[in-house]
Order: structure tokens, then sequence, then C-alpha cells
């Protein structure tokens, strides 16, 4: 019997690998704590995961469901060119793929083979800071993991394939990037990762909103000791991120609601 509010969507385990599998029920859980985290924007923004052992292809979420409903089935498998490979069936509602969520998503698995996970979020921090001329500021530890990162102007909805170029610049090599007057946009080479960079930046961009609030002269850091801090949360200098975290997360999510993996 399907729960009120509840969409019934059929599995779709015995559609693919169990690697994929394992993939879907990450990203899942990824929508669902960019959700509990009040980083979620409806159905406006995206998450995606590359396949495993799939060369070209990547996860995403129906367009039309909700971060608080994605489960491991409700996933879309595209390509780089947007064509679907796959997806479940979603009855007369027949849910699609956001176009601006392909266009961003595709650039940057296509520029980037070692990203197994992007986000992109629309927050009301990471959009306040984003619409500064000043941007992202390290007035605190947390922010000065990202005292190098990137920033994309603003050429409107992202629905042209012509910025995935200027997108993938600004990107660089790096973990994050401010897309101005937008939002902000988080990789990692494993959903943990990824979901880590975007906590980090998202409790660095609120910490900024909070001290500018306060109307009081900012206390700053020395330059030498700036590059010391984000030295230290460099690869190569520490563990990779979410290696410890993302195991809690998810019993913290089963905790909660197990549903996601469905």
């Amino acid at each position: 019997m399907t729960k009120p509010g509840v969409l019934n969507i059929p599995s779709m385990r015995d559609r693919c690998t169990e690697a994929e599998w394992k993939a879907r029920v990450d990203l899942a859980a990824c929508y669902r704590l960019v959700e509990l985290y009040g980083m979620a924007d409806m159905m406006a923004n995206h998450i995606s995961a590359r396949v495993p052992d799939e060369d070209g292809a990547f996860l995403i979420n129906a367009y039309g469901m909700m971060y608080e409903e994605i489960t491991a089935s409700s996933l879309i498998k595209v390509d780089h060119a947007g064509t679907i490979l796959s997806k479940p069936d979603f009855g007369d509602l027949n849910y699609g793929v956001n176009k601006a969520g392909y266009v961003i998503h595709s650039a940057v698995h296509h520029a980037r083979p070692e990203v197994a996970c992007v986000i992109h979020t629309h927050s009301w921090a990471s959009m306040a800071i984003s619409s500064l001329e000043h941007g992202l500021q390290p007035l605190t530890q947390t922010a000065m993991r990202f005292l190098k990162i990137g920033y994309h102007d603003y050429q409107g909805v992202v629905l042209d394939t012509a910025e995935q170029e200027s997108l993938i610049a600004d990107l660089g090599t790096g973990e994050a990037l401010i897309l101005r007057n937008h939002g902000a946009l988080t990789v990692g080479n494993t959903v943990g990762e990824a979901f880590n960079w975007m906590h980090r930046l998202e409790l660095s961009c609120r910490a900024q909103i909070g001290a500018l609030a306060c109307g009081s002269p900012l206390q700053k850091v020395p330059q030498d000791v700036l590059e010391a801090t984000w030295n230290n949360y460099q690869p190569g200098t520490r563990r990779p991120y979410g290696v410890m975290e993302w195991p809690a997360l998810l019993r913290k999510l089963d905790r909660l609601d197990p549903s996601y993996r469905d």
C-alpha cells in the first residue's frame, strides 16, 4: 500500500550493476542530507554522481521531485550529451532532467574524469556571498579552507552549452566554485567528499554573513597564517574528506528515514 504523499516508484535495483546501485544509494543520501542541512531550493538544484565503470554516464535527479523524497530508484541516468539512458516509470508524471542541471554537470564530469560527484546549491547563504563584490573572505578557520576558491561570472540561466568552457576554466582543478549572483558548486572524488566540501562552504558563507551583520570591525589574519592553514586542508596534507563522516551521515539518515535506499 502506498503511503500518502509518497511516489510509488518501481525499484531500479535489478536494472543496474552493484556498483551503480551503490552510487545511487550514496547520491540519494546526498540529496536528503542537503535538504536536512538547509541547503536545498525545493527542486531547483541538482547533484550528480558518475556511474562507476560506465564511461560518460552519470546519475541526476528527476526534475519535479523534492530533495526529501529522492530515492536510489528515482534517479535518472544520462550521458554527457544529455541523452537519457535509463529512468524508472514515473507514470503520468513522466519526469525528465533539468536542462540547466545537465549543462553544468555534464561539463564538469566530461572535463574532470576523476570527479565522482558534483553538488550545486542555491542556499540563502551562498547566494548572498555570491552577490558580494569581495566574495568569500577568510574570516574563520573553516573559510580559510577556501582561500583560493574560484569564481564564475553570471551569464544568465545556464541553458547554453557555450558557457561550459568558461565554467570549467573557472573551476580549474579546484573543489569549490562561487557562481556569482547565483550560488555555489563543489566537486569530490566521492559523494562524501563533495558533500563535505559543500557543507563547509555553506558554514563559511553563513559565518561571514553573521560577522558582517554585527557591524563591527573584522579581525584579520596574517597572510602567512592564511596560507599555512589553507595548506593544511589540501590533498596530501590530510586524509580525503568524507572518509570518516560519510558512514556516520548514512547512519544518521538510517535513523531518521531509510527510504532513500529504496
